[in-house]
């Protein structure tokens, strides 16, 4: 599911997909899967979305490290039937959503904003003329004027 549709998910939406990425970050964590790709795998899970109708989720997930990320992520949605499996058995939920597995790139992309605003040019752009570095460092008297 993408957000392109414009509509802001409802809270059901978003309180059954963080019930889903506590559980589902437990079933990565213990272990459970067969599949020799997810052995060994620190996963963490950051964020699930949920369809409107609650039958469809997606699993943004992002390996430790951020290293072989794609085999990671196959062998995810070759196991989503397992994981589907066992949230039914978890939760409460009337229908277990089916599951499917993306990368999370917002990490990467925090980091390039990160960057992009530490540039010199930025910040030079973001400082208002008046400001200077001295001007942090000057104390008030007890009229309020700085000397």
């Amino acid at each position: 599911m993408t957000r392109s549709s414009g509509k802001a998910p409802t809270q059901r939406q978003l309180r059954v997909g963080e019930q889903l990425r506590h559980q589902l970050s437990g079933i990565l964590n213990a272990g459970h899967a067969r599949d020799p790709e997810l052995h060994g795998v620190n996963i963490t899970v950051s964020e699930v979305r949920l369809s409107p109708d609650l039958k469809n989720a997606t699993a943004f997930v992002l390996p430790l490290g951020g290293q072989a990320a794609e085999p990671v992520i196959t062998a995810l949605n070759r196991a989503s039937a397992f994981f589907r499996k066992e949230l039914g058995a978890q939760s409460e939920l009337r229908f277990t959503p089916r599951l499917s597995f993306q990368m999370d790139s917002s990490f990467d992309e925090a980091q390039r904003v990160d960057e992009l605003l530490r540039r010199e040019r930025v910040r030079r752009d973001l400082t208002s003329p008046g400001d200077s570095p001295d001007s942090d460092s000057e104390e008030a008297d007890d009229n309020g004027t700085t000397s």
